[in-house]
């Protein structure tokens, strides 16, 4: 009980109130089906939580193989403010979770993340694989503030941050590497000269292979993303989606092929590192400009 909904991350930033009634509810019903005394802990938490008023918003909590924590605020809807980049998804966990088993793919690079959402992906990439520069994008502007919340919340300033180290301390806040960046990227419009500045080393994206209207956008960014000088290596692309529908996954494909951008599959994590990791049609892209 001191582990979960009463640890000192969870009583700070609660998890939704009806998330920690089921779980309390289970453990109570494992509880009584030994022959151990009851435990009044375990049903005056119960209560407190039954007594909480539901609430449109929420934190998560995921658990990192370094022991460390990756803490978001996050909504309990699927679809808030007209989109569905304020919760996390399961690719994001994936490609996370596939980083944390390759860090040399990050380490001392530049990261530029295409739909970052609210930020997991990148924060445990930051937190597990010591990138240079990690760039978080997205286009909506809720979801960016979001974004921008959830990296000062775990501990990461942003560039450009003037607080003096005194100030980054009273807030939490730990000035460290990797230079931590948030771009508003609007994927049909923004400028190839735009992209190619931020000289990224990786491109990494999660769960944006879901709408056959948005792939061509897709495409066009990866696109410019190919370096107009010729001493200029183009970065290494990997793209993560869970498989909802097998046709836009495979339109994906096709269009990637008609775009003349190569591809592969990367081979399945050897392992789960999350404990509620449902293991969903998930897979990863390595894209070749």
């Amino acid at each position: 009980l001191l582990q979960t909904v009463l640890h000192p991350l969870c009583l700070r930033y609660p998890p939704a109130a009806a998330y920690r009634r089921r779980f309390l509810t289970e453990l109570i019903a494992k509880h009584e089906s030994t022959a151990a005394e009851p435990l009044d802990e375990l049903y005056d938490a119960l209560a407190a939580v039954l007594n909480e008023e539901e609430s449109a918003h929420c934190y998560k909590h995921y658990l990192l193989p370094t022991g460390e924590p990756v803490t978001l605020s996050e909504k309990v809807a699927v679809v808030s403010q007209g989109t569905t980049g304020l919760v996390t998804w399961d690719a994001a966990l994936h490609l996370a979770a596939w980083a944390a088993e390759n860090p040399a793919v990050f380490r001392h690079r530049t990261v530029l993340e295409l739909g970052s959402g609210i930020g997991f992906t990148g924060l445990a990439i930051c937190k597990t694989c010591a990138p240079r520069t990690y760039v978080f994008s997205d286009c909506h502007h809720g979801v960016l503030r979001q974004l921008a919340e959830n990296i000062r919340l775990n501990g990461f300033a942003l560039e450009p941050d003037t607080a003096d180290p005194a100030q980054r301390e009273s807030q939490g806040l730990k000035y460290q590497q990797p230079k931590l960046i948030v771009a508003e990227l609007e994927w049909g419009s923004v400028p190839a000269k735009q992209l190619l500045e931020l000289r990224a080393d990786v491109v990494i994206a999660a769960d944006v292979v879901y709408d056959p209207e948005i792939t061509s956008a897709l495409i066009g960014i990866l696109q410019k993303l190919s370096p107009s000088q010729a001493d200029r290596k183009p970065p290494e692309i990997y793209v993560a989606s869970t498989i909802r529908n097998p046709d836009t996954y495979r339109l994906f494909q096709a269009e990637l092929d008609k775009a003349g951008i190569r591809w592969q599959m990367v081979p399945a994590r050897s392992s789960s590192i999350y404990l509620d990791d449902t293991q969903s049609n998930v897979t990863i892209l390595q894209l070749f400009l």
